[in-house]
């Protein structure tokens, strides 16, 4: 009886245990499969979130296309007119989406694949352009030999431009890479020059950009430090001056002053093929904010100079 007894007793606490393991087990299945449901349904919000904020940031870029196709018809494009007004913040009306948006000339920059040009038979240094820019990066605080590295990257030889590097450079880093040896699509590529950095980055990216070779300079929306690079002679004027109270009406400076207050006369024939008072390449930053949610568009749009049409070359969220 005593050995039949404790048989049962020994049965009833496996039945238990196993219907712990099996209520356990339930509950952890439950539980990851309320999770899977929960992560899809945010998963799923998201994506619908993320693509209501590309369609806004689509229909301001809509707006923006109308207003410089506006200003086609104008000589010059300048800060004053309707392009350069900021827009908001305002609501897509029945929507809760809101939107803020501003355009910038992005011919009022240094272009970076200027320091390369076509000299008829290959791509070669364009040593007045990396002049220029050498004094921009001592305008702005940082040391003239990131230019040559600039080259470097650019350029298809493999031969090393001035204090540059090519390949011997990049594969001695840690992870190794190589150059690209060919046009950059966004300023940020100066962060995988060795040793650039992002503090370098943030004081010299207000005042470049990555165009195609032949985009120039447009005096009329150019910050000082740019204006004063592309005199290349020496002369620090525009940095100290109010530019934006200078502008308020119009373009300032003109571009024959401009050129005309070059004080080296050797520069002239340099600099002017390099300047207009007219752009066709913008940028428009967008900002979104749907619920609590906040997204940042960043839109490059190109005018065609000959029939004012817009249209929209490259898009990023988040990043310049």
């Amino acid at each position: 009886m005593i050995h039949a007894r404790q048989f049962h007793l020994r049965e009833r606490g496996i039945a238990l245990l196993v219907a712990i393991l099996m209520f356990a087990l339930a509950t952890t299945l439950a539980a990851a499969i309320t999770y899977s449901k929960a992560m899809a349904a945010r998963r799923a919000a998201a994506t619908f979130t993320m693509e209501q904020a590309l369609q806004a940031g689509m229909a301001a870029e809509s707006l923006a296309a109308i207003a410089i196709d506006n200003n086609g018809g104008a000589k010059q494009t300048h800060l004053a007119q309707e392009w350069a007004q900021p827009l908001g913040p305002v609501e897509i009306e029945g929507t809760g989406v809101w939107i803020q948006a501003q355009v910038e000339d992005l011919s009022g920059r240094f272009n970076l694949n200027s320091v390369v040009k076509w000299d008829g038979t290959k791509f070669d240094t364009d040593e007045h352009q990396v002049e220029i820019f050498r004094r921009l990066l001592r305008e702005v605080g940082l040391e003239d030999r990131w230019a040559d590295l600039l080259v470097d990257w650019i350029d298809p030889d493999n031969q090393p431009y001035g204090s540059g590097g090519e390949d011997t450079l990049y594969l001695s880093q840690n992870p190794p890479y190589r150059p690209p040896n060919t046009f950059i699509t966004h300023p940020s590529e100066l962060l995988a020059l060795p040793g650039f950095g992002p503090e370098r980055f943030a004081k010299i990216a207000p005042y470049v950009t990555a165009l195609p070779i032949d985009a120039v300079v447009n005096v009329c929306t150019a910050s000082g430090p740019v204006l004063d690079a592309t005199r290349n002679d020496g002369q620090t004027e525009f940095a100290q001056v109010d530019l934006p109270a200078q502008r308020k009406k119009g373009c300032w400076p003109l571009p024959s002053a401009y050129l005309a207050g070059i004080s080296d006369p050797k520069q002239t024939p340099l600099v002017t093929p390099l300047t207009g008072e007219k752009s066709s390449w913008f940028r428009l930053r967008t900002q979104v904010r749907i619920g609590t949610a906040e997204f940042v568009l960043y839109s490059v749009l190109f005018r065609e100079l000959n029939t004012n049409r817009v249209r929209t070359v490259q898009r990023s969220f988040g990043s310049e």
